[in-house]
């Protein structure tokens, strides 16, 4: 079957869009690829397609767990198998998952970069005949990139696995110097890069600049009363942000990685529905995410980077109609981006200190620690030795850059139940709800050993069995918890620390060129990137963000703000030119007729703009159809 066939039978698109064609004809024909393609560029059809029209299975790596559970949803429904494997599934299930792959009962299976490192994915995998493997978002793999995760430099250990296996990597943000990097790290045998343009014609690009963000947000929403998001950096400020709306009259909600599991669906779910009209997020919202009618994303902060601004702005008008992406500035942005430089890369010396700080609070040693593991309570460890969270996460970042420490932001920590009642006394519990009986019956049917020690479980896969979604089974656990029929030990969002080697003095810690001024220069560049393009007001918004990525375009767009001020210079000096025009016309005393004055100019609507200025301000008199001088 061609692919052109595979795409009529499974999506019913006529023919194949951009550079998708390309791509997939590249790596069906076993070559490394790497395609550019900007959000909404079709970039899931460029892998689907060939992992059908090949014999094995396609790995795609994704760090989007809603994304690849999305896909894997719509791929079953079309009568593809499909599977996904990520943080948080009962160990049963991965490896259940795998053999079906070994077995050829899997197409597509989808995993997160944490997962690939285990030793069981490892060990399934020398069995299972992969086609090629897909690195979406691959942009991550690139240490000069803005969205640099650690994860993904595993992907290499992966590749010696399956050495024949091609390999596919995606990305819709990458400058010309990570495009080259991406394919170094994956060990491409060749260079071999398909781009399409990243120019968004429906979309226009806003600087605006005012002292009053709050006002100026509120008139904007107000004057297109439509969907929209509105990013910011603080998760204190997106609930301020969306409460200050709501009271204006503008239905919003807020969102950031913090938030509950079932609130932050919750929350997705109506704002996806139209039932909240607003997002008001922290860059934790929107990867993955497909509405196409959001007409407006605002930045009330700038992000620290154009890659970043480029991919969040573009959740704007998906479906190819006119849109908007706005960024607030003002004159103490300068100094807050500028600010960020230190907080991210904090001096080397206080780097050390609080490497011998994270000692002191878990009693380690030197020469002791290498593999133990510990949460880590950042507002207690900061209170305890007088830091700031900020510099804290920098300054951790950059030791597990150095390689002394591993750093889990936001580990998945799976939830944990034991039952305090024995089995006996579970049948004499009548006063149980008829959801709450569905949860205990959907514990003991999956989980054994929960009545002699705490349990890990999964609380998706629980809810499912018992016909509930995540929020409503939380709050049934926690239930069965305050009438002790259960311990329930809620799933933790508390970062971890491992040490990677043992602990040595605090002042022996070494950070080389590599990790520290290298990378600080690379931020530097990005941190002036976003001001220039804030203050920029001379070169078309699109045209600075196309060079940004390697793409020189010559015309303008004719939609953003540079542009449209320009085009306002120029309307005015026709039009002043028009009013000369008129007055040396009727110089000479006499009424000239209104189609004589029609000869003056090719733009009939500006010359009667004019003529009615002219008239206002008693420059000129209208007899009839004849104009004169006063």
């Amino acid at each position: 079957m061609s692919y052109l066939d595979i795409l009529h039978q499974y999506w019913g698109y006529p023919d194949f869009r951009g550079i998708q064609k390309d791509i997939i004809e590249s790596i069906g024909s076993g070559k490394d690829t790497l395609g550019l393609m900007p959000t909404g560029g079709g970039k899931s059809i460029t892998f689907q397609v060939p992992a059908l029209a090949q014999e094995g299975v396609c790995l795609v790596i994704t760090p989007l767990i809603a994304l690849m559970k999305d896909q894997v949803d719509h791929l079953r429904q079309q009568g593809i198998t499909a599977a996904a494997i990520y943080s948080g599934m009962r160990h049963d299930d991965i490896v259940s998952t795998l053999d079906n792959c070994s077995f050829g009962g899997i197409k597509l299976l989808y995993i997160s970069p944490e997962r690939i490192g285990s030793d069981l994915f490892q060990t399934k995998l020398r069995h299972i005949k992969v086609s090629f493997i897909t690195v979406d978002e691959a942009h991550c793999i690139s240490q000069w990139g803005y969205d640099f995760r650690p994860s993904y430099l595993q992907i290499e250990n992966i590749r010696k696995l399956v050495p024949d296996a091609p390999i596919l990597a995606l990305t819709a943000t990458a400058t010309p110097d990570v495009v080259d990097d991406i394919q170094d790290r994956l060990g491409f045998k060749e260079k071999n890069v398909f781009r399409m343009s990243f120019e968004r014609r429906n979309l226009a690009y806003v600087v605006r600049q005012t002292e009053d963000k709050d006002a100026e947000m509120v008139h904007i929403l107000q004057s297109l009363p439509k969907t929209a998001i509105v990013y910011c950096r603080s998760r204190k400020r997106t609930k301020e942000i969306a409460k200050m709306l709501t009271e204006h009259g503008i239905s919003a909600t807020w969102y950031h990685a913090g938030l509950e599991p079932g609130v932050k669906d919750q929350r997705q779910n109506d704002w996806q529905t139209d039932k909240i009209r607003v997002m008001v997020a922290t860059n934790a919202f929107g990867m993955g995410i497909d509405k196409p009618n959001v007409r407006v994303v605002i930045h009330i902060d700038c992000p620290s980077s154009l890659e970043a601004y480029f991919q969040e702005a573009g959740r704007a008008g998906r479906d190819g109609n006119k849109a908007y992406a706005v960024l607030l500035y003002n004159g103490n942005d300068r100094r807050t981006l500028q600010k960020r430089i230190e907080d991210t890369f904090p001096p080397k010396d206080y780097i050390q200190t609080v490497y011998e700080h994270l000692a002191y609070f878990y009693q380690i040693g030197v020469g002791s620690g290498y593999g133990c593991i510990f949460e880590f309570p950042i507002d207690k460890f900061c209170n305890t030795f007088k830091h700031f969270p900020i510099r804290v996460n920098a300054a951790l970042t950059i030791l597990q850059r150095a390689g002394y420490i591993d750093y889990e932001l936001n580990p998945d920590t799976k939830a944990r139940v034991r039952f305090l009642l024995n089995r006996d006394e579970l049948y004499r519990l009548d006063s149980l709800s008829d959801k709450e009986d569905n949860i205990v019956t959907a514990l003991l049917r999956n989980y054994g050993g929960l009545f002699s020690d705490n349990g890990y479980i999964d609380e998706s896969y629980l809810g499912q069995e018992a016909g509930l979604d995540r929020n409503q089974t939380y709050m049934i656990l926690t239930n069965l918890s305050k009438k002790r029929i259960i311990n329930f030990i809620p799933r933790k969002n508390i970062p971890l620390i491992s040490y990677t080697q043992d602990r040595i003095d605090g002042v022996d810690v070494v950070l080389s060129k590599e990790v520290y001024e290298n990378r600080k220069e690379e931020f530097i560049k990005r941190i002036n990137s976003v001001i220039n393009y804030a203050q920029n007001e001379r070169v078309c918004r699109s045209r600075q963000l196309l060079s940004y990525f390697g793409e020189n375009k010559s015309t303008d767009c004719g939609q953003c703000d540079v542009c449209l001020s320009h085009t306002k210079e120029d309307d005015t000096n026709e039009k002043e030119q028009i009013r000369k025009q008129l007055l040396t016309l009727l110089e000479d005393g006499h009424k000239h007729a209104i189609t004589e004055i029609r000869q003056l100019n090719d733009d009939w609507d500006l010359v009667q703009q004019v003529m009615r200025e002219m008239i206002l301000e008693e420059e000129i008199l209208l007899d009839g159809s004849f104009l004169l001088l006063p």
